[in-house]
């Protein structure tokens, strides 16, 4: 039986103060000792003919889960009690579906970033069994690269039927994000609120980098659409108030205060009460904690709910979410955590990257954002290209990674990670470029596209 997810009763009492909205950031500060990195990575099922993997049916999602939490140890959740399963736990990590089906791994905290690949290896693992029987491939790329829009179902849970309404009339691309798009994440701490916008800042200025490094979904519908990332692309027509680069916070003496007043604007999508949904598009947050909505009053659940709903490319809740990459394929599906982990967790590193960026503006990497989509790499910034740029982050975070010295089971650093991207940066290269590699030779792109996209079962 499914237990549904209940909330702290501090969290529900109305919000009387601005201090109480800033709490959410200021309790989650922790000393270095206690640093880890959540990593979350998101992956389409797909059967031989491409189609992709729904929510019901013998061989759907919810025939997956039910597997997984029957024969492997994981706690079956639902969002209320009774309601339909959409989240298994254990052991601090959580399997969760985006709308269209997307199979997510929430990694727990871990410490480094071996652990991290071992816990995902462990997880694809998992899955062999009920993918083998069932004819399934797990495939790490941005975009869905062969269903349609209506090709899929959405996911049973509470407030996807409210994006699904909302979103369009913000942007042509939400439903295509909600339903085809799948992304590689990673969560990092933070020391105080000044080395909290530090990483906010710098990580939010070498985004467009991030997502130019990860393009990683040539393909919509069985072709090569013409640029690196359609992942990308689609986020550029989601919904601007809630999504990008969050200009406020690339001011030197940025604080807490100032992302709380952009989340203040952003208009909501529904808060819940007694485990049910209370639609309420286009109300920002600011207005619902200042006149409430149908007599209700938010409470810190509800504040807590609408952070998770914003977008931007590098989001602050209790942890700093790096949000820029597409999902991506085995051999660098831990990249993206390694590549943050040595900027992030290494002062001298952070300071470097820091240093790189420190005159770089908001307008002009905004309009690179814009391009990476189609050039990833050969995107043009200051006169040349992204490479040289991408090739001294690298450095930095190898450097980071070096001095942690977190040694695996053959005694490598974590710097092991970004091996395959160092290769691929050093000839200008994404990992779509690898994929698109010589394939239009091929007989069957389909069955390849598939092939080279496979996740594998974790051995």
């Amino acid at each position: 039986m499914a237990n549904a997810v209940t909330a702290d009763d501090t969290n529900e009492k109305p919000i009387t103060t601005y201090e109480e909205l800033l709490s959410v950031f200021h309790e989650a500060i922790k000393p270095v000792e206690r640093f880890r990195v959540g990593a979350e990575m998101e992956k389409f099922g797909v059967f031989s003919d491409g189609s992709p993997l729904q929510y019901e049916g013998d061989n759907g999602v919810l025939a997956l889960m039910k597997e997984l939490a029957a024969t492997k140890g994981w706690k079956a959740e639902a969002e209320m009690e009774g309601g339909p399963l959409l989240a298994l736990l254990k052991d601090g990590a959580s399997i969760t579906l985006e709308p269209g089906s997307q199979f997510e791994l929430s990694g727990a905290p871990l410490e480094t970033c071996h652990q991290i690949c071992a816990e995902f290896r462990g997880h694809m693992a998992e899955l062999a069994n009920f993918s083998e029987r069932n004819g399934i491939t797990w495939l790490g790329l941005g975009f869905h690269p062969f269903a349609t829009r209506e090709q899929f179902t959405m996911v049973p849970k509470q407030r996807y039927p409210v994006m699904r309404d909302y979103l369009p009339t913000r942007g042509s691309m939400a439903l295509d994000m909600m339903l085809r798009t799948a992304t590689v994440q990673a969560n990092y701490d933070y020391l105080s609120e000044e080395d909290a916008m530090l990483k906010m800042r710098v990580a939010l200025k070498l985004s467009p980098l991030t997502t130019a490094l990860f393009a990683n979904s040539p393909f919509v519908e069985g072709k090569p659409f013409g640029g690196k990332s359609m992942r990308a692309k689609v986020w550029l027509d989601v919904d601007n108030d809630r999504s990008g680069l969050v200009p406020t916070l690339w001011k030197k003496n940025a604080g807490f205060v100032d992302y709380v007043e952009w989340a203040l604007d952003v208009p909501m999508f529904m808060f819940k009460r007694d485990g049910q949904k209370v639609g309420n598009t286009g109300q920002s947050f600011r207005s619902f904690w200042k006149s409430g909505y149908q007599g209700h009053k938010p409470n810190l659940t509800d504040w807590k709910t609408h952070l998770n709903t914003l977008f931007p490319e590098v989001r602050l809740k209790n942890t700093i979410e790096v949000r820029g990459a597409d999902s991506q394929g085995a051999k660098l599906a831990c990249t993206l955590p390694a590549l943050w982990t040595g900027i992030f967790y290494d002062t001298k590193a952070l300071a470097e990257a820091d240093a790189l960026t420190a005159d770089w503006t908001h307008d002009e990497v905004a309009a690179s954002r814009k391009e990476v989509w189609n050039k990833a790499l050969q995107t043009r910034f200051r006169g040349a290209t992204l490479q040289p740029i991408a090739e001294k982050v690298l450095e930095i975070a190898a450097g980071g990674l070096e001095r942690r010295n977190f040694l695996s089971p053959s005694g490598k650093t974590e710097r092991a990670h970004l091996t395959r991207m160092e290769e691929l940066v050093s000839k200008g290269q994404c990992p779509a470029d690898a994929l698109l590699e010589g394939l239009e030779h091929v007989r069957d792109p389909r069955a390849e596209i598939i092939a080279r996209s496979d996740l594998g079962n974790g051995t």
